[in-house]
This record gives C-alpha cells, sequence and structure tokens, in this order.
C-alpha cells in the first residue's frame, strides 16, 4: 500500500525527516505519532505531494509519488484546520467537491449520521469550529477511496461526535481500506489502532503494536508508554 525508502527533508538547517523509511503493506489502523517536530506532518504531506522531499523514494499503491499526481485520487485526506470559503453554504461547498471530485459520494448518508441537515443553508464562516471539523469528516469520508489519511480528525468534535466518528473509522476499516491517523488524543489512538508508528527527530523509533510498546517499555498503559519514549530522549 505505502512504500517509504530512506525520506530526507529539512526546511533551511532544520532537519525534519532523516533517512526514513516506512512499509504500510496490511490492511487497518495505523497511527503516526510523535512530538512537535518530528516530522509527522512532513511525512503526511510528502505523502500527498504537497512537499517534496530532498532525498528518497514513496510509492503509493505501487506508484511514485515524486512528478505524479494521478495516485491522489485513491486518498481521501482529512486536514488538520480546513480553510473553507467563509462566504460558501455548507451544500455549495459538498457539492464543490463532488464536482471536482468527479467521484460517486455518499455525502447524503453521512449528512445525516452527524446530524448536519441544519447547517446546510448555512455559510461557513457562521459555524462553529466543531461544525466545521463535522463538515471536514463529511469531506474526506464520503468518497470511497483504499487510503484515508486522517491529521487531528478529533479536533473540536462533541463527545457524541467523537464515538460516530470512531464508528466511522471502524466501519471503513471493517471494508478493508489502509487508515494512518494522527492524534494527540491518546485515549482514542489506543482504542483504535492497530499499530503505532512513533517518530523522533525525523526517523522511526517504534513500530509495532499498542501491547508491544507497553512491552518494550515496561509500563502498564498507552500513556505512561509514550511518555516513557519522550523521557528517555530528553533525558
Amino acid at each position: 500500500m505505502v512504500s517509504i525508502k530512506n525520506l530526507h527533508k529539512k526546511f533551511g538547517s532544520l532537519v525534519v525527516l532523516n533517512g526514513l523509511d516506512l512499509e504500510i503493506d496490511q490492511k487497518g489502523i495505523i497511527a503516526i505519532l510523535g512530538p512537535n517536530g518530528s516530522g509527522k506532518t512532513t511525512l503526511i504531506k510528502s505523502l500527498l505531494g504537497m512537499v517534496v522531499p530532498a532525498k528518497g523514494d514513496i510509492e503509493i499503491m505501487g506508484k511514485k509519488v515524486k512528478n505524479h499526481w494521478e495516485y491522489r485520487k485513491d486518498i481521501d485526506y482529512l486536514p488538520q484546520i480546513a480553510n473553507f470559503p467563509g462566504n460558501l453554504k455548507v451544500n455549495e461547498l459538498i457539492k464543490m467537491i463532488k464536482d471536482l471530485r468527479g467521484k460517486e459520494a455518499r455525502d447524503k448518508e453521512l449528512i445525516e449520521f452527524f446530524k448536519l441537515e441544519p447547517f446546510l443553508d448555512k455559510k461557513l464562516s457562521t459555524l462553529s469550529g466543531g461544525s466545521k471539523q463535522k463538515v471536514n469528516v463529511v469531506l474526506c469520508f464520503m468518497f470511497d477511496s483504499p487510503l484515508i489519511i486522517l491529521d487531528e480528525p478529533t479536533s473540536g468534535l462533541d463527545p457524541v461526535s467523537l464515538l460516530r466518528l470512531r464508528d466511522l473509522i471502524q466501519e471503513e476499516k471493517a471494508k478493508g481500506k489502509t487508515i494512518l491517523i494522527t492524534s494527540h488524543i491518546m485515549s482514542f489512538v489506543e482504542e483504535v489502532a492497530d499499530r503505532i508508528v512513533f517518530l523522533l527527530e525525523g526517523k522511526i523509533y517504534f513500530n509495532g503494536t499498542v501491547s508491544e510498546l507497553k512491552t518494550s517499555t515496561g509500563q502498564p498503559d498507552f500513556e505512561h508508554a509514550i511518555a516513557n519514549i519522550l523521557t528517555e530522549n530528553d533525558a
């Protein structure tokens, strides 16, 4: 599904990705974690073709990313911060994205699922942060792509919407999809992730299951296991 070999990227003198290697060949939910500055966002943007690495190769579903764009039609992406045109109404934005993607969409089902019907005729500039995030989720999940990338998907969601998002992610997993997630909500990650990829200083420090992470750090719970990694590397 995703093959990354010897990926390097720096901004000025700041090294962000430092020879990163990663193979994701199984279906399921993979959480990409790490402290701020560890390279998570740059890695995701490299997968999407939004950042061009200085060195290294990326292949997604057997297609090289560099100097190509067609592979993106098989990816659904939820950005951490969606900058919607404030003058558009919610239904206008959904129609625009459907027209741009040119793929069959299940927007009506998701609008009902996230209870967005009362907001369809409202301008995006008038929505709360949580309502905007629900629109963001609908835009991401309304297409049926084999690879889904979710950057902080829980941001701004109320508890009920968070439960609905969790159920939606599990439904997509059951369809045989590969789902990459970044999140600072460790309880959410522990609940949904099949595999943890932990980045430090642009390299992969840990790659395995939650149980394997607990065992390797000698910690009884997930949050303490993550804290143990950070404490050891700050020492």
